[in-house]
């Protein structure tokens, strides 16, 4: 799985691994904290919540058009430096009066822009170290790589949101809503980490950042291949198809951190016991982490030395779940917050199932194309939301549970653990494909423009977010979830009608 791929994958994937670390730490709580520092309704928390995950995605576009001209290097650099203004910002107890406010979303600013600087300019370099022919084919398998380790960072950030503020509370007596900014203050620490990173290992990756002059330029532009104005129409065409068709994937996975969070922490059960605690220990999640890996391993070591290895890891993961299985007693509390932790471990521990089975599928010629992934992507997507539609017969409304005091009714965690399982296979069908179409098809005078078109795409998904607020109140669950199934499924037809359009430049 890791064999034949460039050295730099690494060292960027790992820099980005540290700023995704901070970035979900601070996404876990950030609904929360609208609603408890600032008293927001439902529906005005919803509104800044996509705002800001708007601006995210959408000033990568920025960052590509200037990145085109500098040098992608550059402008990751400068991005992590602005980034971490605005965490540092965020993470300066204000209080929540119009002052604060203003603060806030003044740090939301710096940490849009400066985002939009770093993520999709690294991505960029993450594909152009594919250019090389001996990388060609590796592509796909290298996004999903690259994939997977944003997902590790993002697997330890809500228990990391939840400790930090927990430790706050106990050991510093600071109020609830003050111990918030803690958890943001996670993320100044995880971009010093990330720009080391980056620096430390740059000698694997520089021959892609750019912005070295115009002899190098037309040099690197000569190697690419030669496009017609036709070819290259095509290709925008179909780019821009398949942005208009994840923008309503992103506006109902992002759910996770509103509606499917507001859900957490208003019909979901407070508290857990016994075994039914062993999935919400992160200690749990990573040594079933070790065991996939490591079973993938042993398979596929070619040395009796390597197989002993894998062996001996899979009997130590195995033995501390049964260890932990033996402590498991008593009472433990379930937080909002600590449900997204399960996206990021399904797909850290799915993404090495899932590269298998496409290579199986390679290896006999069958392997769908990206865009027909895409499309199967949103239909999961709408399934998972199915499940929520279940798990919510009988529910009273939002509004409803709130008045109902003692009477509420609540549901068991794993109708939320089961969904963000079904929509982590729509995500990896998804988002590593799409970012791997883009790089592969874009116009080489366009990479950057292009990359910052998905993000565009994902950023319009991401305002549409806060759709999911303005339905939290008097409105059924059941047609609260309808809605992101039947964007999903319509989303998906589109894609299909497409298909021969798009697979075309494949």
């Amino acid at each position: 799985m890791f064999e034949g791929q460039p050295k730099g994958l690494f060292a960027l994937a790992l820099a980005n691994t540290g700023e995704r670390f901070g970035y979900y730490t601070m996404l876990a709580v950030f609904a929360l904290f609208l609603r408890a520092n600032y008293g927001l309704d439902a529906g005005w928390a919803g509104e800044i919540y996509s705002d800001f995950l708007m601006l995210v995605y959408f000033l990568p576009i920025v960052g590509g058009w200037l990145a085109d001209r500098f040098g992608f290097g550059r402008m990751v650099t400068i991005g992590i430096i602005i980034m971490f203004a605005g965490y540092l910002l965020l993470s300066v107890p204000l209080g929540g009066d119009r002052f604060a406010l203003i603060v806030m979303l003044a740090a939301l600013v710096l940490i849009g822009f400066g985002t939009g600087l770093f993520k999709g300019n690294l991505q960029v370099m993450v594909g152009d170290l594919y250019n090389d022919p001996q990388y060609a084919n590796k592509r796909d398998a290298g996004f999903s790589l690259f994939y997977m380790a944003i997902n590790i960072g993002a697997l330890f950030a809500p228990t990391a949101a939840v400790r930090i503020m927990e430790w706050a509370q106990q050991s510093m007596g600071v109020s609830e809503n003050d111990s918030y900014h803690f958890a943001f203050a996670v993320a100044c620490a995880s971009l010093i980490l990330s720009i080391a990173i980056y620096y430390v290992f740059r000698s694997t990756f520089r021959h892609v950042e750019g912005g070295k002059g115009k002899a190098e330029k037309d040099k690197a532009a000569a190697a690419e291949p030669e496009l017609t104005k036709q070819e290259t129409s095509q290709r925008i065409v179909a780019l821009c198809l398949v942005f208009a068709v994840v923008i309503f994937f992103w506006m109902a996975f992002h759910q996770n951190g509103l509606s499917l969070t507001y859900f957490a922490d208003e019909f979901t059960a407070k508290s857990a016991t016994g075994t039914d605690t062993m999935p919400f220990d992160v200690i749990n999640l990573v040594m079933i982490i070790f065991i996939v890996y490591a079973g993938f391993s042993l398979f596929q070591s070619k040395t009796s030395k390597g197989k002993g290895i894998s062996a001996a890891i899979i009997l130590v993961a195995i033995g501390v779940l049964i260890y932990k299985y033996t402590q498991a007693t008593g009472e433990v509390a379930i937080s909002a917050p600590i449900f997204q932790q399960f996206n990021p471990f399904y797909v850290v521990a799915l993404t090495p199932v899932s590269m298998a089975i496409f290579g199986a599928l390679a290896s006999k010629g069958k392997e769908p194309t990206p865009p027909r992934k895409i499309a199967y992507g949103m239909l999961v997507a709408a399934a998972a939301f199915v499940v929520m539609m279940m798990a919510s017969q009988g529910l009273m409304t939002p509004n409803e549970q709130k008045a109902a005091g003692d009477a509420a009714t609540f549901v068991s965690p794993y109708w939320l653990i089961g969904t963000y399982l079904i929509l982590t296979f729509g995500e990896l069908l998804l988002s590593p494909m799409g970012i791997s179409f883009v790089s592969k098809v874009a116009p080489p005078k366009y990479k950057g423009l292009m990359m910052g078109g998905w993000f565009v795409s994902t950023a319009i998904g991401n305002k549409l977010v806060g759709v999911g607020g303005y339905l939290w109140g008097d409105i059924s669950l059941t047609v609260v979830w309808g809605v992101f199934i039947a964007v999903c499924v319509v989303a998906a037809l589109f894609m299909f009608a497409m298909m021969k359009r798009l697979e075309k430049v494949c």
